[in-house]
């Protein structure tokens, strides 16, 4: 008996040795060449990065994996606690593999064999790590073995705590939500701290097969597996069975996030996207949880969207109807109508199928069955296009217009343009604009841009024609060319010859005959009037007198161009540039002539919520101060370069005031508001501007074709783009009193006769208040500029024309 037992525990003791030496084989075999496991110490998961408006609401998120790290210290009790309970309950208790989970799982499995029932699995939280972060996801005993032995090496080195973090960090829980805070708000809209305990177990639920318990597609499936997590919660008791009871009567309701607290401005926030990718890589744009302020002002976002998509629907219409967006075939009307793509930029319009066509209305249908009609007074703009944007003769009958199934553009209307309402169902012929067009909002005094609409819209065109088209500024150039002479000299009330010119452009070259937009000439003019009526002679004589270098260094200056040449032509706004940079620059005219750098972005923070970029680098160590104790408010310093002088600057603002008072743009004059700005188009009309700004805001409108074609034989920046100002400076302004232009100190308001620049008499006509510098002011009728040659010759053409 002895030796029975002798032998048996000789045997045991061999098998011990042998299961020993099987194990060590395991782990040296398989441990070998494994991936360094304690970079998860340090290890930062792929985070979103969140790009804020300047009222904090969100604008758009950039990430590869979305995912809103939370630290373990953050995260709720129930939430933690959930994700236990369903995935490993003996969590802080084993050494990263769990022997009665595998040999559960082994008992499992073996009683299942040749069944249908798919194998459990027994993988610790410390092993989905592993495989996550280290391994592949491949189904095979070896990885499990691997999957084991980084799950024993990960426990020696990273604290429960870190590792419990990594993965309800890391964790896929569909929706496109990594994370469980991702998955809190894409399925509840919800913080973490919001989650009640039936969420967090339906989130809990999740791991082991997101898709299969989606609560949209299968919510018997979702709420049953969510049921199972609050049991075994119970079971730990880490909840009561009351609280159990209330929330499995929770229905397993998915609320998607809030679109209200996301601002829509799509342009901009790819321009900020660029920008962020341009300064820190495309790998920190997806994956570095950076946090972006920017600029925006989500209200005068909306303006400018809203303004410049009517702007140019109306001037689309003026100049007539192009046609359906499609024709149906004789038959059911319906079918064919639903299957007819929507175009691009169809925003709030409506596709129709014309079904009749009377002599006074149009009867129409819409792809869910139900009917409206357009009006007569409704089509009448619809004058057939013709080439050069021209129209066709008027439109007296519908029959002119359309016929039976055309596919149409349509929009809801109350009323007509007299006011008279309509009866319900009454619609708008419509089309979605051929033309495009970009608008542009600036703090003058930061470069701060504050609305930015780059196209008609976003899902037609992603070019933003605000900050990537370069086209010429035409006569929203001439600004600059002014500004110079005021600083060599000159004044508002210089008298400069609006007459003939010939200029010789080089051997070989006709000769060059700038006119008037007018096709006429005024004689000796004041240089205000010259601005006002824009007149091109007058702007050529003074960029001979002063010389095209001087000119070059101030579009350069002030940011217009990086390089002008020395060319007559250039003065009349023959450079290209972008709608920002012409923006920003007659910013520059109303801050005072201080130079200002745009920018979209306020601040960058990375993901720990350290500052790595600040567009204020003015320093204040007063600001850091805890509380008031007396001291003196801290006084920011001017840091910003001087440009001109600050008398030239408001003598330009003055001048450009004109323009809005008495000038080509005098539409923007319904703001009843102090305005100032420039128009600008280029010769055949290609190009439409209107730069301007108030005391404290800047705004830039352009339309053009992308292709440059004509927009019209009589369209100009003050019949096109000044409207589209108007409309945006009239909603920005609406709740702003009428605040007037800083006068800088020294600058003297003398009252002259606006045709001779003469210091006025008495009681006299045609009189108005002129800015002069100290000592500058006339004594009576001064010379007339002429012009002289000048040293390069212009370039062909005018540029510029109105």
């Amino acid at each position: 008996m002895i030796r029975f037992l002798n032998v048996v525990l000789g045997l045991l003791l061999v098998g011990a040795m042998v299961a020993a030496g099987g194990v060590f084989f395991v782990f040296y075999h398989f441990g070998r060449g494994l991936p360094e496991y304690a970079q998860l110490a340090d290890y930062e998961p792929p985070v979103t990065t969140r790009v804020y408006a300047g009222d904090g609401r969100l604008l758009a998120e950039y990430a590869v994996e979305k995912r809103v790290f939370v630290p373990i210290r953050a995260m709720p009790k129930h939430v933690i606690q959930a994700f236990l309970s369903a995935e490993d309950k003996n969590f802080f208790i084993h050494p990263g593999v769990d022997p009665m989970s595998v040999i559960r799982a082994l008992v499992t499995n073996l009683r299942n064999l040749g069944g249908e029932r798919r194998l459990v699995g027994a993988s610790t939280i410390t092993q989905q790590v592993a495989k996550n972060f280290l391994l592949s996801n491949e189904v095979s005993w070896e990885r499990k073995v691997k999957e084991a032995i980084l799950a024993f090496r990960i426990e020696r080195v990273l604290s429960k705590e870190r590792v419990l973090e990594l993965y309800l960090n890391e964790i896929y829980l569909g929706f496109a939500s990594y994370g469980v805070a991702a998955a809190a708000l894409n399925y509840f809209d919800h913080s973490l701290d919001e989650l009640t305990i039936a969420e967090a177990a339906f989130l809990a639920a999740l791991p082991k097969a997101p898709n299969n318990y989606n609560p949209v597609r299968y919510p018997a499936a979702a709420q049953g597996r969510r049921d199972w997590v609050i049991d075994q919660m119970v079971e730990a008791e880490l909840i009561s069975s009351d609280e159990a009871a209330r929330a499995k009567a929770e229905p397993p309701v998915v609320r998607l996030r809030a679109s209200a607290e996301i601002v829509k401005a799509d342009y901009f926030a790819e321009d900020v996207r660029r920008e962020l990718a341009s300064r820190y890589g495309e790998r920190m744009l997806y994956e570095g949880g950076l946090a972006v302020r920017t600029t925006l002002d989500p209200n005068l976002q909306m303006i400018s969207d809203r303004v410049l998509r009517d702007g140019l629907e109306i001037y689309d219409r003026r100049h007539g109807w192009r046609g359906p967006v499609a024709r149906l075939r004789p038959g059911d009307w319906r079918d064919q109508l639903a299957r007819v793509e929507p175009p691009p930029g169809l925003g709030r319009f409506r596709l129709a199928a014309v079904v009749t066509v009377g002599a006074a209305s149009v009867d129409i249908g819409f792809a869910d069955g139900s009917r409206g009609r357009i009006p007569l007074a409704e089509m009448t703009w619809a004058r057939h296009r013709l080439d050069e944007q021209a129209v066709g003769p008027k439109v007296e009958r519908a029959a002119d217009v359309v016929a039976p199934g055309d596919v149409i553009c349509v929009e809801a209307v109350t009323a007509n343009a007299e006011g008279v309402a309509y009866t319900d169902a009454t619609f708008a012929l419509r089309q979605i604009p051929d033309v495009e067009g970009a608008l542009v909002a600036i703090d003058p005094h930061t470069g701060r841009i504050l609305a930015m609409s780059g196209g008609y819209d976003y899902t037609r065109s992603q070019y933003n024609r605000a900050s990537q088209a370069r086209r010429q500024p035409g006569s929203a150039f001439k600004p600059f060319v002014y500004l110079a002479g005021l600083d060599s000299g000159y004044t508002p009330a210089t008298l400069i010859l609006d007459a003939p010119i010939v200029l010789d452009q080089g051997p070989g070259l006709p000769k060059w005959r700038p006119e008037n937009y007018a096709g006429k000439f005024y004689g000796p003019t004041t240089m205000r009037q010259g601005l006002e009526k824009s007149r091109n002679v007058m702007t050529v004589r003074l960029a001979q007198t002063i010389g095209m270098e001087k000119v070059a260094s101030y579009a350069e200056r002030f940011g217009v161009v990086d390089k002008l040449p020395h060319q007559l032509a250039m003065s009349l706004g023959a450079g290209e540039t972008t709608l920002l940079r012409l923006t920003a620059a007659y910013g520059m005219f109303v801050n005072g002539g201080k130079k200002v750098v745009p920018t979209l972005i306020d601040r960058v923070q990375d993901r720990h919520g350290r500052t790595v970029f600040r567009h204020d680098e003015r320093g204040c160590s007063g600001c850091l101060a805890m509380q008031w104790t007396g001291q003196s408010m801290p006084v920011l310093s001017d840091i910003r370069e001087k440009l001109t002088d600050p008398a030239s600057a408001y003598q330009m603002v003055s001048m450009l005031q004109g323009v809005v008072d008495r000038g080509t743009g005098i539409r923007v004059k319904a703001v009843g508001k102090p305005l100032a700005g420039k128009t600008g188009t280029t010769n055949d009309s290609l190009d439409s501007w209107f730069v301007g700004f108030s005391p404290d805001l800047a705004v830039g409108v352009f339309v053009g074709f992308d292709s440059p074609r004509t927009l019209g034989r009589l369209e100009t920046g003050g019949s096109i783009a000044a409207p589209i100002f108007r409309d945006f400076m009239a909603a920005a302004l609406a709740n702003q009193p009428a605040t007037p232009f800083r006068t800088p100190s020294g600058i003297r308001l003398v009252r002259i006769r606006s045709e001779s620049g003469e210091v006025a008499q008495g009681r006299e006509r045609d009189v108005i208040v002129e800015a002069f510098k100290p000592g500058s002011i006339p004594a009576g009728r001064g010379e007339v500029l002429e012009g002289v040659t000048a040293g390069a010759p212009p370039t062909t053409g005018t540029g510029g024309l109105y």
